[in-house]
């Protein structure tokens, strides 16, 4: 009989936790579904402004353009072919900038927690550089490296790798003090305390991190391709102005968001895969 009572109540926990959970699931999914909503119709109502701001003259047309315009431009240009290698050019100056800038960023962000003394050393240099305007330093790296793609990659290094570098080194250096006491008191070395210490508390800020690089590449591609590029989507703002085509410039800059956004997107989804199987 008890037996029998025992089993009824946890069945009936178990219908409860799961009942909990679809409704946990359902709340979530319609706080989502709100999200998303919201989040287009502003992005609508921000089109339906503009493009009655320019229509109306509320707004400079000559300036801003409008919409529609923005969307005929893109639309001639994908059918007829010559925005896809502009596009091409940008996307792979931006991936490469990213990929090196956060590898060599968490390198070297390890190297210098690996040595206490390099890191005081660095410290105040990495701060300077980090302050430097790096269009400034545009043209030395074009002189370097030649007027192309590895100018563009190194000034878009110059952006991504300090930044990675003190974000991470920041993240290390935060982690509780008592934690590495304890593995050290269990005779840990700094192998063992850094890859089972250190580097697992810093996951989410390192991981964090691709997210801040997503757009500080991007300035750093189109930086780049305001001084020197002879293509991408840089090249197409800069002529753009040149030839008062400014529909040309609002439909490059509306392109760089959309792509930027779609990268980011990428690495929300890269990160939660990253977090849930940690």
């Amino acid at each position: 009989m008890r037996h029998t009572e025992q089993s009824g109540l946890l069945a009936s926990r178990e219908q409860w936790l799961r009942q909990m959970h679809g409704d946990y699931k359902k709340t979530k999914k319609r706080w989502r579904n709100q999200v998303i909503v919201v989040r287009s119709s502003l992005l609508l109502l921000f089109f339906v402004l503009w493009e009655a701001g320019a229509r109306m003259g509320w707004i400079d047309e000559l300036l801003f353009s409008y919409p529609t315009k923005i969307f005929r431009q893109i639309w001639g240009d994908m059918v007829s072919g010559s925005l896809w290698p502009h596009l091409g050019m940008t996307v792979g100056e931006t991936a490469v900038g990213f990929v090196l800038g956060t590898l060599l960023g968490t390198l070297l962000a390890v190297i210098i927690w690996w040595s206490p003394f390099l890191s005081a050393v660095l410290d105040p240099y990495m701060v300077v550089f980090n302050s430097m305007p790096k269009v400034a330093l545009g043209p030395i790296f074009i002189v370097m490296f030649g007027a192309g793609f590895t100018a563009i990659v190194v000034t878009t290094l110059s952006i991504t790798v300090i930044i990675t570098t003190l974000v991470v080194y920041n993240s290390f250096c935060s982690v509780d003090p008592n934690l590495v006491k304890v593995v050290r008191s269990f005779g840990a070395s700094r192998v063992q305390v850094f890859f089972k210490v250190i580097l697992p508390a810093s996951f989410g800020a390192v991981v964090s991190t691709l997210k801040v690089n997503v757009g500080m590449s991007w300035v750093g591609v189109i930086v780049g391709e305001f001084l020197v590029a002879k293509s991408g989507l840089g090249y197409l703002i800069i002529y753009g102005f040149q030839v008062f085509n400014f529909t040309l410039v609002m439909s490059s800059l509306l392109i760089i968001a959309a792509v930027a956004t779609a990268m980011y997107q990428l690495v929300v989804y890269l990160e939660k895969r990253l977090l849930s199987r940690r």
